[in-house]
C-alpha cells in the first residue's frame, strides 16, 4: 500500500469534514450538509460519499474531490503540504521515495510472480493426490469447481521438492526464503516449509498473492495449521482470508461475517454466503477491522462454542493483550474487540455456532440455518453476559459479584454514555440487584477506585475503497497507468474524444486529487521538449507522488502493441468514468431536489436544471459509446 493509500485508509472523510465544523446528516448511504466554502446556508448542497471517500458541492462552488482536495481548499495548501498534514493526523510517516524503495517494490513484484507460480505448482500435486481430493470432496463437501476457483493445492512429502523445482526455474534460495516457501534450520541449511499439507493461497484485498495457509492431512502431523512466515508480502495482522472475493458481497449485504478457518470461508462461499472472511489464526487486529470497514461497519463474529463460550471469554478477559499467538486458534479478545468497535465506530456482534459444528458443516446439513444464526448474533457485551450467566446459580451473591466484576469493566470501556447506562441497567435487571450497587468501587475489586470513564469523543478511522473495489477508481488507475507508460497518447485521446462529440480529458474526470495532479503532470510533460516525457513525469512526481507513479505503472499490464486498440480502451475507460460520476451525481441531485420540494426551497428549479444537464451529458456519452462499438465492428 502506498503512503497516499495508507493515509486515505486511516482518515474517515465524514469525520474530517465534521471536524471542520460542517454538520452532516445521514441521507441514505451518503451525508449532506451546508458547504463550508461559500456563504449559502439555505440548502444543504454539500454531499459526502463515504464509500468512495469523496465530496462534492452542488451549489455555488460546483467543486468536489477527496480528503486531500478538501484540506487543500480549506487551508490553502498544495498537495504535498496536504499530504504531510493528513499523514501526521493519521500517524503515517511520509518517506522520500528513493532508489532503494523502488528496488524493494520491484523485488516484491518478483516475489508475487514466484508465489503465483507456486499456486500452480501445488495445484498440480493435488490432482495427483486422490486421498487429499477425497478429503476435500467427502469430508469438506467441496466441489471440483470450488477447489479450482480458490486455487487449492497440495504440498507433497519431501524436504526439497519446492527448492529443486523453483531453483530449476531460475529463482534463488533467497527468493524462496523471502517468499516464505523455504525455512532455514539452525545450521543455515534450507528446506521446504510446506510438506504433506493442503495448500490454500492467501491474497490481499486487491487479489495479489501474499503467501499460503496450510492444513494437515494426517491427523498425527503438527501443527494443524501452518501459515507463511512474516515476509515483505505476508503480514497476518494486515490480511483477511477471502476478502478479495468477499468485498463486493460484504458491501451488497452491508455486513461482514468473520469465521475461524480458511476452509470455513470456502465452504460458506460455495453455499452462496460470500460475505465471509477469516483472520490468520490470531486475535483480530485494528488493521483487519479497518479493512472490513471499507465495505461495511456491521461485523459478525461467528465462533464455535469453545471460543465464544465461557472458556474463550474468560481467557480474553484475563489476558486481553497477552494471550497466546497460535496459528491454530483464533483468540477471543473481548476488551480488544470492544476497543476496535468503539475506535472504528463499528457494529460488532457475536454469533455462537451450535453442536460443535464448523460453519461449512452447518451449511452442508441445512443451508437455511446459517442466515438464522447470523441474524441472531448479539452485541459483544450481551454475548459475554449471557455466556457468563449460562448454567449459573444467579441467586448466589458470590456468583452475582463474580459476573459483575467481569462485565462492568467492559461496560466502562464503552465510549458512549447512553450505551454504558443501558448495559448497566440490563446487568442490574439480569442479576436482580440495585443498579446503584454496580457503581460502587468494590465491584471492581479495587477499593476506593471509581469506574473509569473514557472520553466521549473517540477518534475514528475509515477507509477509501481500493482500486479493486471501487469501479470508478479502478478505471482511473487503469487509464492513468497506460498514460504514464505512454504519455504521448494523451493528445491523440483528446482528439478522438472531440471527434466523438465529447470534451477532452479534464481534471474533474478523476475523483481523486493525486490522480488529478498526475494528469496535469502528464500534460506538462508533452508541453516541454527538454527531456523525455516519462523522465519529466518522474522528476515532477518525485517524493510525494513517485510511489504512486511506480504503483500505477506496475499494476497496469503492458499496453497492447496496436496503438489503435490502446486508444479505444482508453476512450472506453474515460466514458465509463464519466458515466459513473454522472450517475452518482444524478442520484444525489434527485434526492436534494425532492428534499428542496418538501421544504419549499427555491433551489428546486436549480436542482432540476442540473439533473437535466447531467442527463444530456449521459445521452452524449451513450452516443459516443455506440459510435465506438460500431467502429469496432467495422
Amino acid at each position: 500500500m502506498s503512503t497516499i493509500d495508507e493515509v486515505k485508509s486511516r482518515i474517515d472523510i465524514v469525520d474530517l469534514v465534521s471536524e471542520s465544523g460542517v454538520k452532516l446528516r445521514k441521507a441514505g448511504k451518503n451525508y449532506t450538509g451546508f458547504c463550508p466554502f461559500h456563504d449559502n446556508r439555505r440548502t444543504p448542497a454539500f454531499v459526502v460519499w463515504p464509500e468512495t471517500g469523496t465530496w462534492r458541492c452542488f451549489g455555488q462552488c460546483n467543486e468536489g474531490g477527496d480528503i486531500f482536495k478538501f484540506i487543500m481548499k480549506r487551508d490553502g495548501l498544495d498537495f504535498k503540504e496536504a499530504l504531510q498534514n493528513l499523514a501526521a493526523k493519521a500517524g503515517v510517516q511520509v518517506e522520500q521515495f528513493t532508489l532503494r524503495q523502488q528496488e524493494r517494490r520491484e523485488q516484491n513484484d518478483h516475489l508475487r510472480d514466484l508465489l503465483e507460480e507456486a499456486v500452480l505448482y501445488y495445484a498440480g500435486f493435488l490432482k495427483q493426490a486422490p486421498e487429499v481430493l477425497a478429503y476435500l470432496h467427502e469430508k469438506r463437501s467441496l466441489s471440483g469447481e470450488t477447489i479450482e476457483k480458490f486455487g487449492l493445492g497440495y504440498a507433497p512429502p519431501g524436504w526439497d521438492n519446492a527448492l529443486k523445482h523453483f531453483t530449476g526455474r531460475g529463482y534463488s534460495e533467497e527468493d524462496l526464503l523471502d517468499s516464505g516457501l523455504l525455512s532455514q534450520n539452525d545450521s543455515g541449511g534450507t528446506y521446504d516449509r510446506f510438506r504433506r499439507r493442503i495448500m490454500i493461497p492467501i491474497r490481499d484485498e486487491r487479489g495479489r498473492m501474499t503467501g499460503f495457509g496450510a492444513r494437515i492431512v494426517d491427523p498425527e502431523d503438527v501443527p494443524k495449521f501452518l501459515n507463511s512466515p512474516e515476509t515483505p508480502l505476508f503480514s497476518k495482522g494486515r490480511l483477511l482470508y477471502g476478502l478479495e472475493r468477499a468485498r463486493k458481497p460484504i458491501r451488497a449485504a452491508d455486513q461482514a461475517v468473520i469465521v475461524e478457518g480458511y476452509l470455513d470461508v470456502i465452504g460458506l462461499h460455495q453455499a452462496g454466503f460470500e460475505n465471509a472472511v477469516s483472520p490468520m489464526g490470531t486475535a483480530l487486529t485494528e488493521d483487519q477491522f479497518r479493512l472490513l470497514k471499507r465495505f461495511s461497519r456491521n461485523i459478525v463474529l461467528a465462533l464455535d462454542p469453545d471460543l465464544a463460550g465461557e472458556k474463550g471469554v474468560l481467557r480474553g478477559l484475563e489476558s486481553a493483550r497477552q494471550a497466546m499467538d497460535r496459528d491454530s486458534e483464533l483468540r477471543f479478545d473481548v476488551r480488544g474487540l470492544l476497543r476496535h468497535e468503539a475506535r472504528l465506530q463499528a457494529n460488532l456482534r457475536v454469533a455462537s455456532l451450535p453442536d460443535g459444528l464448523d460453519p461449512d458443516e452447518i451449511v452442508a446439513r441445512d443451508r437455511e440455518e446459517w442466515p438464522r444464526l447470523v441474524e441472531a448474533a448479539k452485541p459483544v457485551v450481551m454475548h459475554v453476559l449471557d455466556t457468563l450467566m449460562a448454567d449459573k446459580d444467579i441467586s448466589d451473591p458470590r456468583v452475582k459479584a463474580g459476573i459483575a466484576s467481569q462485565v462492568i469493566p467492559l461496560i466502562e470501556d464503552l465510549p458512549n454514555p447512553i450505551e454504558r447506562d443501558s448495559y448497566r441497567q440490563m446487568l442490574a435487571r439480569r442479576l436482580k440487584v440495585d443498579e446503584r450497587t454496580l457503581l460502587e468501587p468494590q465491584v471492581h475489586g479495587r477499593p476506593g477506585r471509581q469506574p473509569r470513564r473514557r472520553k466521549e469523543q473517540v477518534q475514528t478511522l475509515s477507509e477509501v475503497p481500493t482500486a479493486a473495489v471501487n469501479p470508478a477508481l479502478k478505471t482511473e488507475c487503469y487509464c492513468l497507468g497506460i498514460l504514464l507508460q505512454r504519455p504521448e497518447l494523451l493528445n491523440q485521446l483528446d482528439r478522438l474524444l472531440q471527434q466523438a462529440g465529447l470534451t477532452p480529458i479534464e481534471n474533474q474526470d478523476f475523483g481523486y486529487t493525486d490522480h488529478q495532479i498526475l494528469l496535469q503532470i502528464i500534460r506538462q510533460s508533452l508541453d516541454q521538449d527538454k527531456v523525455d516525457p516519462r523522465e519529466f513525469i518522474d522528476i515532477q512526481a518525485a517524493n510525494s507522488l513517485q510511489e504512486l507513479v511506480h504503483d500505477l505503472r506496475a499494476q497496469t499490464s503492458e499496453p497492447d502493441p496496436v496503438e489503435e486498440r490502446i486508444l479505444e480502451e482508453l476512450q472506453r475507460g474515460i466514458i465509463k468514468m464519466r458515466r459513473l460520476n454522472l450517475g452518482a451525481n444524478i442520484n444525489q441531485l434527485r434526492f436534494l431536489q425532492e428534499e428542496a420540494q418538501q421544504d419549499g426551497d427555491m433551489r428546486t428549479t436549480s436542482y432540476q436544471e442540473l439533473v437535466l444537464q447531467h442527463t444530456h451529458l449521459l445521452r452524449d456519452l451513450d452516443q459516443a459509446s455506440l459510435k465506438l462499438s460500431l467502429r469496432r465492428q467495422e
